[in-house]
């Protein structure tokens, strides 16, 4: 599916036409993966555009960098106003914002020692990820013949853009046996995530997800989760999921930032509960767009609004 372009994109402090963003084919990310990211959601609200959950995200792309000893040249406060800026010099009211944090054009070989740390941000126009009706009628997914990466092999608390090469051989297995995503298993068998999203289970009115050591990354939506079922009044907790529960459990839904809360309606052709949105799934759904939405009161502090007069001091700026 072709990407719908924005104007401008933000490298290493400048503003660059779309066409124009590009790196060195000798850059060391290009050959080892060397990079770190972030998915971040801008959504339309009757105050105008407004990212969700923005300090977390730029919080955890520093974290991510930090693992791997990536010194970024820029403090959060240029990141989190760099995203804003990005959603307004490009006039945007719902999009996804991407900050990408690579080592760039130096040297080619595994030691990456020298090559700079370069910044950039896009942010662009994107629907829903496992397409339009997916939200209410769900998705089939099949559990990945390929396994979550083992501990201290590669940290999956790290947002990186090497371990995804684990989450393309999951997802491209999924789409050509027929099924819109996979649910990959951790190396002891137990239940893990999806190629890019988190897994919750409904058991007896009870939402349970993997820990953090079934090689997860710790998602956002994932804590946003927590935190509506809690307001609910609905008990979630962590737990070990052997692959079974997948079956019998009454209700399954991913969670992600471009996955927002979406049903799981089978699994490897096993239908999930009665193969339909749950009720557990509808209300977190529900609760989920009221907040990105500011539909409801951010009483989380979840909302960072784009100002409306930024976009056009930020697009003069630009000129």
């Amino acid at each position: 599916m072709a990407m719908t372009k924005s104007d401008k994109i933000w490298m290493n402090g400048d503003w660059v036409a779309w066409d124009d963003a590009k790196i060195h084919v000798l850059s060391h990310v290009a050959h080892y993966g060397s990079s770190v990211f972030e998915g971040i959601r801008c959504y339309a609200t009757r105050n105008g555009p407004a990212i969700f959950r923005l300090d977390d995200h730029i919080k955890r792309l520093f974290n991510s960098a930090k693992i791997y000893r990536m010194e970024i040249p820029f403090d959060r406060e240029q990141l989190t106003k760099a995203c804003v800026d990005a959603v307004a010099i490009n006039a945007l009211e719902e999009c996804y914002i991407r900050p990408l944090v690579y080592r760039g054009y130096a040297h080619v070989g595994v030691n990456p020692i020298g090559t700079p740390i370069d910044v950039a941000i896009a942010a662009y126009p994107w629907g829903k990820y496992l397409g339009e009706d997916a939200l209410t009628k769900g998705v089939a997914v099949k559990v990945g013949s390929w396994a979550r990466i083992a501990p201290n092999t590669l940290p999956s608390l790290s947002k990186a853009g090497g371990n995804y090469l684990n989450s393309q051989l999951l997802k491209l297995e999924a789409i050509e046996d027929g099924y819109a995503e996979a649910i990959a298993l951790d190396v002891n068998g137990y239940v893990s995530e999806g190629s890019g999203e988190n897994l919750f289970a409904v058991v007896n009115g009870e939402i349970l997800t993997p820990p953090s050591h079934a090689s997860i990354l710790l998602g956002i939506t994932r804590d946003t989760v927590f935190t509506l079922a809690q307001d609910l009044g609905i008990k979630v907790r962590e737990a070990i999921l052997p692959r079974e529960i997948l079956y019998i459990a009454d209700e399954l839904f991913f969670s992600g930032t471009a996955v927002e809360v979406t049903p799981v309606t089978s699994v490897d052709r096993i239908k999930v509960g009665n193969g339909e949105r749950g009720p557990v799934t509808r209300a977190i759904q529900d609760a989920f767009f009221a907040a990105v939405r500011g539909e409801s009161a951010d009483r989380h502090g979840w909302l960072a609004h784009v100002p409306r007069r930024a976009k056009a001091a930020v697009g003069a700026a630009a000129r």
